[in-house]
């Protein structure tokens, strides 16, 4: 809060009417921030919304920017250790090191999270931080609901969402229309419509929008300079590959075990907008990602990281076609064979073909997902070195010859290895982008929007979500852009939408 002539104000009034004041006296835009923005002068407020395994992850990161400032933490789940771990003791250890604390945890059975797990890290980084005794800005405080984060925390200036998939496009639709930036992990939303929603709300409010997808990722615009040296000609299809899922997919029904909802949980703010049902853990956590409701599977998941340097590389656009094939999976009943019907959650393996018109002096391209331990076939010209297909990777394949990299475009080289000796890299000619959530920052000041924001990243958000419907449909669909529609499937386009419940509405 700040004093102006004897009146409190919050410090959103004060910057607000510091615009206003311009009339008598100009002050530059770089200085000031604008209306919407927050100035040099100032921490950015976040109200920080998801306390799970990643949210916490990230939320460690967060802190360590000396330009904003987490005021509010939020997660439906007070507190509990029942969150899988990326290996044993992994999150707990990453939390004890962050706060210097060796036994801070000590006891879990798993991922310690929540939101008075989240509170704790908040609370005790800034209170071991220099001077923290001369700084005015508030203690952090912690909600159960989002929305009563927004309606409480007048001087909020942005939301970062880390919560499942199927939160994301509700709290960032309110935040943007309370007038708060928003930055979300991937993806914007699970659900098609949403994603096309926020895309319009956020050119709307002109608020800084960021989508977390490995946009601070320097190797894609080498990749780009190769291509465009002609390093292996025309470009006409790409190849992405990943292990994942690593949590339950292909189950082919809802739990129907009655199951006493935690303590601490508060199931109803968890459903959020999905259709209303009883607790089970089945659901929450990070097996959340498997089921058609609550994820986007394992190319929403990862697609994310791989297809927004892809996109990049290649300046795509949205697809004309999207078409599946998945896993089957049959069990005996009554001593017969009987193939199991899956509504209810993602493939445990599947492989999405997208197709990408001409545009400009660009040709047609094809682009090839595969997961659940999918791949391509082994390469002519891994063969050539003796060496096996890797076990995730991306290839952009040319007339004249192919380039192989990690999973997201990480450490490119051409194949054969003996190619690769005699290329000379071109110089480099295009920008490598700043880290993401600096970029972030920088927007919430007015300096830049975000190389990933809502806009921009439209067509890759489409082409993953048109993907997660393919994977339901038994058919080569074709898809419109320009309509929002599906122009061969009345099923398909079921699935574009959710009825969001009562009071979860965008």
């Amino acid at each position: 809060m700040r004093t102006m002539k004897g009146v409190r104000v919050s410090r959103r009034d004060f910057v607000d009417a510091a615009v206003t004041a311009t009339v008598a006296t100009i002050v530059p835009r770089s200085v000031l921030g604008g209306p919407k923005f927050v100035p040099p002068s100032e921490k950015i407020h976040i109200g920080y919304v998801g306390c799970g395994t990643q949210g916490l992850r990230q939320l460690m990161s967060a802190l360590k920017h000396p330009g904003v400032r987490i005021v509010a933490v939020c997660d439906p789940n007070r507190k509990s250790d029942d969150y899988p771990e990326w290996g044993r003791g992994e999150l707990v250890g990453k939390i004890r090191a962050f706060l210097d604390d060796p036994d801070w945890g000590a006891g879990a059975r798993g991922g310690l999270c929540g939101r008075e797990v989240g509170l704790e890290v908040v609370s005790r980084y800034y209170a071991k931080e220099a001077n923290r005794a001369s700084d005015s800005n508030p203690a952090c405080r912690a909600y159960s609901d989002f929305r009563q984060m927004l309606a409480d925390e007048k001087d909020l200036d942005a939301v970062y969402i880390m919560t499942p998939d199927h939160l994301h496009g509700v709290v960032a639709a309110r935040a943007l229309k309370a007038g708060k930036h928003a930055i979300t992990h991937k993806p914007i939303s699970n659900v098609w419509a949403e994603v096309r929603f926020l895309r319009d709300l956020a050119k709307e409010t002109g608020l800084a929008t960021q989508l977390f997808c490995a946009a601070g990722q320097a190797d894609s615009s080498t990749i780009a300079e190769w291509i465009a040296a002609g390093a292996i000609g025309t470009v006409r299809e790409v190849h992405n590959w990943s292990t994942r899922p690593f949590w339950p997919q292909g189950m082919t029904e809802y739990p129907s075990e009655v199951v006493p909802v935690p303590d601490g949980l508060e199931w109803d703010l968890w459903l959020g907008p999905a259709a209303e049902r009883p607790y089970h853990p089945a659901y929450t956590h990070a097996v959340f990602r498997g089921w058609y409701d609550f994820g986007t599977g394992a190319l929403g998941d990862m697609g994310h990281y791989s297809f927004y340097q892809i996109f990049k590389i290649l300046k795509l656009g949205c697809p004309v076609s999207v078409e599946a094939t998945r896993e089957q999976f049959w069990k005996i009943e009554n001593f017969t064979w009987k193939k199991q019907i899956n509504r209810v959650s993602y493939p445990r393996a599947s492989i999405i073909h997208w197709e990408f018109p001409a545009e400009g002096n660009r040709p047609a391209i094809t682009l090839h997902w595969y997961d659940g331990g999918l791949r391509p076939p082994l390469l002519e010209e891994l063969e050539v070195d003796g060496r096996e297909m890797p076990a995730e990777g991306m290839l952009f394949v040319g007339d004249e010859g192919k380039i192989l990299a990690g999973f997201t475009g990480t450490q490119p080289r051409l194949i054969p290895e003996k190619k690769m000796k005699e290329f000379q890299p071109p110089p480099q000619t295009l920008p490598r982008p700043k880290e993401e959530f600096e970029q972030f920052v920088l927007a919430c000041r007015g300096e830049a929007k975000p190389d990933a924001n809502f806009e921009s990243v439209y067509p890759m958000a489409e082409t993953i979500l048109l993907g997660t419907i393919a994977v339901r449909v038994e058919k080569k669909l074709k898809w419109d852009s320009t309509k929002g529609e599906f122009l061969n499937s009345s099923e398909a386009n079921a699935l574009r939408t959710r009825e969001n419940r009562k009071g979860w509405e965008l």
